[in-house]
């Protein structure tokens, strides 16, 4: 749970997210949407992978990224759990 914390603290990790949400992009299409080097955003991916939130598959020289809502749904149940019960 640390990682996924750590992962959504960064603002570029976000606006990430963001992208993915709307589809399936290479590193390099994410790159191209930022105004930072394409080491830096490899790093922002590795801990959004490390963290759960995204998933990689490769295909042919290409990386191909997207959006695991699986851990975001855990995440959400863990913190609506976390609710006192109402009176």
């Amino acid at each position: 749970m640390n990682s996924l914390f750590k992962a959504l603290n960064d603002p570029t990790r976000r606006e990430i997210l963001e992208l993915l949400k709307e589809k399936d992009l290479t590193a390099g299409e994410i790159a191209d949407q930022f105004n930072i080097s394409k080491p830096s955003i490899s790093h922002h991916l590795d801990l959004l992978r490390q963290a759960g939130l995204v998933v990689s598959v490769k295909e042919g020289q290409f990386i191909y990224y997207s959006l695991n809502t699986t851990v975001m749904d855990e995440m959400l149940k863990w913190i609506i759990s976390l609710q006192s019960p109402k009176k």
